[in-house]
């Protein structure tokens, strides 16, 4: 049974002036006849959208009947033009079965690639299993053409093409590039209807890979070759997460950032995970608190610094801020906070907060549209360089979440959240001083979490040691310490530890220390 607690993590902002000197704008437009879209897949042309795919209503409902149903999903292709906002669709319904099926799915992975849409994988409805499935389809699509054809009411089924390949067979995860190669990143292969209390109407089987392939035009014919996948079963043991290209020393590669869930606790990770040509590993000493699921994402450069700066606009979150304190809240709610992770070279991260929100919560399996008027580089990294005014139009985030409130899972009746059918133009502005605050726990490495269980009495604790120490935790109510324990001698590493502790019961406010050799850390836990 899932407990959850607010965590508070006290620590100071300090203010970053020579760092990401831009401020963000976010501002709003409507679009008739647009509808809300969440979880879907688009790609650009010639100022119109491609939409395809995705889910027409909220998040998905806890009971197994009203979850992922057939009347939610989105039967048609949409083109939008957000110039002269006007809207067009063309049904599914003509296509072959298979192509309609996937196409009518959602998290289907997915990247553009100059005028050609690559859709992988997708979870959604087989008529022919009459079942829930994920789809091991890629599909090919020429934009030009489909947009064309669907703006001028012509059925465009010839502008897509279909490829069958069990590997593509995975959902929430990622699709991208480093040079000319694919990377479909992590994701799951999810069979049957989702059920929340884990009873036996569906299996769920984690990739744990980057599965690399090279899409070639030769002599007429499409052919897909593979490479061997790497693998690691536990920091690739994630989905519904956000992946971004990454320049460093004029050479690509990609970073995972968070994502879900953790094998131990049933909650996000802290952590990210560099992806290069042949290998992955996770970045040390670094934590993101802010923005862990799949949201609006973008990742601009800075070759005269040789900076990173990867853009996360809200979402769904383990953390958020209130009032200078970091809140952990284990419901994992929705958040309005935009964030900042700056890499420097080395890989050497830091995560900031931005002064700026979303007008509510929204950005859950939203989408960046980037402004292709700008300048990027080759894996759509945007270069700063070749800003030269002060104010630009940095692209849109489109669809994805509404939420009414910042939890709204355990909510039964009525909506509690929808589908977003707004249109969020983002702006980018020079600015003399940097205005975005640093989290200092985002660095420290010590990346600690915590789960109470007043039913179980257990103190579940993760945390990450980076040398050989004794560690000591305390627990106090009302100024007196109620519970101590001491581990002792526990090797650098990730560390794991459930702890009985009978000390403490729903509704109590709780002061936790956590020291060490190189830590002293205190939380305020709220169990819930």
């Amino acid at each position: 049974m899932r407990f959850s607690i607010i965590l508070f993590l006290l620590f100071v902002f300090t203010l970053q002036g020579q760092e990401f000197k831009y401020a963000i704008e976010i501002d709003t437009l409507a679009i008739p006849q647009m509808g809300g879209i969440q979880s879907f897949s688009v790609g650009q042309w010639n100022g119109y959208w491609l939409i395809v795919g995705g889910r027409l209503d909220g998040l998905h409902r806890r009971q197994p009947w009203a979850s992922f149903d057939e009347d939610g999903h989105n039967g048609d292709l949409i083109v939008l033009s957000p110039e002269q906002r006007k809207v067009w669709k063309s049904s599914l319904s003509t296509f072959p079965q298979d192509l309609q099926e996937q196409l009518g799915s959602s998290n289907i992975q997915f990247i553009q690639k100059d005028s050609t849409l690559y859709l992988a994988g997708g979870y959604g409805i087989s008529k022919q299993k009459d079942d829930h499935t994920t789809f091991p389809f890629l599909t090919i699509v020429n934009l030009p053409k489909a947009i064309s054809m669907i703006v001028a009411g012509q059925e465009p089924s010839l502008a897509f093409k279909q490829y069958r390949d069990e590997r593509f067979a995975l959902t929430g995860g990622q699709l991208t590039l480093i040079d000319d190669w694919f990377n479909l990143v992590g994701g799951h292969n999810f069979e049957g209807r989702y059920n929340p209390m884990d009873n036996p109407t569906f299996t769920q089987t984690y990739s744990c890979e980057v599965r690399r392939f090279m899409v070639e035009n030769k002599s007429g014919e499409t052919q897909i070759s593979w490479k061997e996948a790497i693998r690691d079963e536990n920091l690739m043991h994630r989905r519904d997460f956000n992946v971004l290209p990454q320049i460093q020393d004029g050479t690509q590669s990609l970073v995972a950032f968070s994502g879900v869930f953790q094998r131990e606790m049933n909650i996000p990770y802290l952590d990210a995970v560099e992806i290069d040509r042949d290998h992955i590993h996770e970045i040390p000493a670094f934590a993101q608190y802010y923005n862990h699921y799949h949201c609006a994402a973008i990742a601009l450069h800075d070759p005269e610094s040789n900076n990173m700066y990867n853009l996360f606009f809200g979402g769904i979150a383990h953390y958020y801020d209130s009032l200078g304190m970091l809140v952990q809240d284990n419901d994992v709610p929705f958040t309005p906070a935009v964030s900042l992770v700056q890499i420097e070279g080395g890989y050497r991260l830091k995560e900031f907060q931005l002064p700026v929100k979303l007008p509510g919560y929204f950005g859950a399996a939203s989408e960046f549209i980037p402004n292709p008027k700008l300048r990027s580089y080759s894996n759509e990294v945007i270069d700063l360089s070749a800003i030269q005014d002060r104010r630009v139009l940095l692209g849109h985030i489109l669809g994805g979440i509404q939420s009414s409130a910042a939890n709204v899972f355990w909510v039964t009746e009525g909506e509690g959240s929808i589908a977003s059918s707004v249109l969020f133009p983002v702006y980018l502005t020079k600015v003399d001083k940097s205005v975005a605050v640093i989290n200092e726990q985002s660095n420290n490495g010590l990346q600690l979490q915590v789960m109470t269980d007043p039913v179980e009495q257990t103190l579940s604790l993760g945390f990450q040691l980076l040398v050989k120490t004794d560690v000591l935790i305390t627990l106090s109510k009302d100024n007196k310490v109620i519970w101590k324990k001491k581990l002792k001698k526990l090797e650098p590493s990730h560390i794991s530890k459930i702890l009985k502790c009978k000390k403490f019961k729903r509704g109590d406010v709780l002061e936790l220390n956590f020291t060490s050799i190189n830590y002293s850390v205190k939380q305020i836990l709220v169990v819930r």
